[in-house]
């Protein structure tokens, strides 16, 4: 990309500011293979305050899915991210700011148009903090933070599938709080204090354990909880996992073509007359997450999984999946194309629901226990 410069007023004083390409690969926003962040990103010098990187996604999808819920449809267009990230990373003194539209698909879920989500959610910025490095070891940050519970991020870009799974349904996306993290050798941990699932309510601990075994492998033991009680809820809060604690077991094998990712899942809601629990329930999960490299464009990703919840309408258990005591499986393949900045994916997933409470399937009139989709994404990560 050919560099060029520009004159801007900056706190007042003029500034020379000049903007380029930088090659420069930066962490945030994390991402997972097939899809790369792009290895030349856009920076700004803008003196004093150092180095600032622009980048973004720009992407829309379109699909088509059997058994839809009430209030969605058969086949929709629509901008899956039009976000714009804004960070400084180096220095003592960093931050990250993302901002935008957003759609979150999500596997047996209803499907909510990027227009609609982010005042449902996590509003226009989904993510934005501040970030001390005290040590090329230690480092506190605050705001709007990404969870660290799960093998699977919040936005389509990010991750191996376009849609999200069964498991990433039981856990935090975004989180409101304070985090530390440490690195000594191969030993990563990170400790989090915040609202859970974007509560606004700060009683929620959550932290990680990472292991780098060597270059291949890794392996990670995450897990966070209330330490109170939240009564609140809303769209993005809900009340009985808000009140929960959950836990992962990550394993994460890099060779050559592959990378190969299983974890196990499990969540338990306590009981509580105050919230309506009438009983404890857990959930019990455990997926595979494959991808597979033909070359530098072409690759192939997979993910298959199996959740199950606990109790039954007669005991009282709240419904943690399709009503009290059901369980669901799902299967998902993604081929992706990458070409620079400019990507393309197809998408097929299948949803099979096991066992579940009456009324609280699929469908029309939630008697349905399936769903297949079929799903086409392409844009820009520039």
């Amino acid at each position: 990309m050919k560099n060029f410069k520009y004159s801007s007023f900056l706190f007042m004083p003029m500034l020379f500011i000049a903007a380029e390409a930088s090659g420069d690969v930066l962490p945030i926003p994390a991402m997972s293979a097939p899809l790369s962040a792009n290895p030349s990103p856009f920076s700004v010098d803008a003196g004093p305050l150092g180095k600032i990187y622009i980048g973004g996604a720009l992407t829309g999808l379109a699909f088509w899915q059997g058994n839809p819920v009430p209030g969605d449809h058969d086949s929709r267009l629509d901008i899956s991210n039009g976000q714009v990230f804004v960070q400084k990373a180096d220095g003592w003194l960093q931050f990250y700011v993302q901002a935008g539209a957003y759609s979150l698909p999500s596997l047996g879920t209803e499907y909510f148009k990027a227009s609609d989500l982010p005042d449902k959610t996590y509003g226009i910025l989904p993510q934005g903090f501040l970030k001390v490095v005290l040590s090329d070891s230690f480092s506190i940050e605050a705001g709007k933070l990404p969870t660290l519970i799960g093998d699977e991020y919040t936005f389509t870009f990010e991750n191996m599938n376009i849609e999200r799974g069964l498991l990433w349904n039981q856990e935090p996306a975004v989180s409101r709080g304070v985090q530390a993290s440490y690195t000594a050798g191969p030993l990563s941990l990170a400790l989090s204090f915040n609202d859970g699932f974007y509560s606004n309510v700060y009683n929620w601990a959550s932290g990680s354990a990472a292991w780098t075994v060597d270059g291949s492998n890794s392996l990670s033991f995450i897990g966070g909880g209330n330490l109170g009680t939240t009564h609140s809820s809303s769209f993005a809060t809900s009340l009985p996992q808000n009140n929960g604690t959950i836990f992962n077991l990550i394993y994460t094998h890099t060779s050559g073509q592959w990378t190969i990712s299983p974890y196990l899942q499990y969540s338990t809601v306590p009981s509580n007359t105050s919230l309506g629990l009438a009983r404890s329930a857990s959930t019990y999960g455990a997926a595979l997450l494959l991808n597979y490299a033909f070359n530098d464009n072409w690759k192939l990703a997979a993910r298959a999984e199996y959740i199950e919840s606990s109790g039954s309408f007669t005991d009282g258990a709240p419904s943690l999946l399709y009503g009290p005591g059901s369980n669901a499986w799902s299967l998902t393949v993604t081929p992706t194309y990458q070409q620079g900045i400019f990507l393309a994916r197809a998408e097929a997933s299948y949803t099979r629901i096991g066992s579940s409470a009456p009324g609280y399937e699929l469908g029309k009139n939630f008697d349905q226990s399936s769903q297949g989709r079929l799903m086409l994404e392409a844009g820009l990560l520039f």
